[in-house]
């Protein structure tokens, strides 16, 4: 169970743990801090701190999206470094795979839950061929980041640039972490640009 003894007091770790994640989640779907300490009658001071305890960053919501990758868990783990909000990724035989393994009906909803996603986010970061971060880039009304993989069709696994990845993401990652403000790094590479402006064909 998780028993710790403190002074005259035995506590279970295993409750106040589940406690904290009750309160996150609460605070996390939009309750206010003090709804929250008022259903656990705690003080709003004490979900403050708990917060301050456990933030990494502040600023944007950032999505990674990106197939097909040879390195996914490097990414990944420069994702999580970030604390990068949702991370999509796959290697050209997980992509076979799911094609093979679904029906078109599957796929397109499959399609359509990802793309309904990335609409929750500020900034997506999309690492995939440079047709298809075009094509992301016009149906997503966000700002997107592209990594290209290469030209279209892709037909195997690609290495990701991973010094390209982790400057995006010191420039959209803004905010406090480990105690200190980071300084954001303007990135014009890849940078959606504004609507209105069309590019010309290749």
């Amino acid at each position: 169970m998780g028993l710790l003894r403190i002074g005259d007091k035995v506590i279970s770790n295993d409750r106040l743990t589940s406690l904290i994640e009750q309160i996150l989640k609460r605070r996390s779907v939009g309750a206010t801090q003090e709804e929250v300490a008022a259903e656990f009658r705690i003080q709003r001071s004490f979900v403050s701190n708990l917060e301050g305890l456990g933030e990494v960053r502040r600023g944007k919501r950032v999505a990674i999206v990106g197939f097909p990758i040879s390195n996914k868990a490097e990414v990944q783990e420069i994702g999580e470094e970030h604390a990068v909000d949702w991370i999509y990724l796959m290697s050209e035989e997980e992509r076979m795979e799911f094609a093979e393994s679904k029906s078109g009906v599957d796929i397109f909803n499959e399609v359509l839950s990802v793309l309904a996603n990335l609409k929750d986010f500020d900034v997506v970061i999309v690492i995939a061929s440079d047709w298809r971060i075009s094509v992301l880039e016009k149906i997503l009304d966000r700002e997107v980041f592209g990594i290209p993989l290469g030209h279209s069709p892709i037909t195997e696994s690609k290495v990701v640039d991973l010094r390209l990845l982790r400057e995006i993401l010191s420039s959209v990652c803004e905010g406090k972490k480990n105690g200190e403000r980071g300084r954001q790094r303007k990135f014009r590479i890849f940078k959606k640009r504004p609507r209105g402006r069309s590019r010309s064909p290749r």
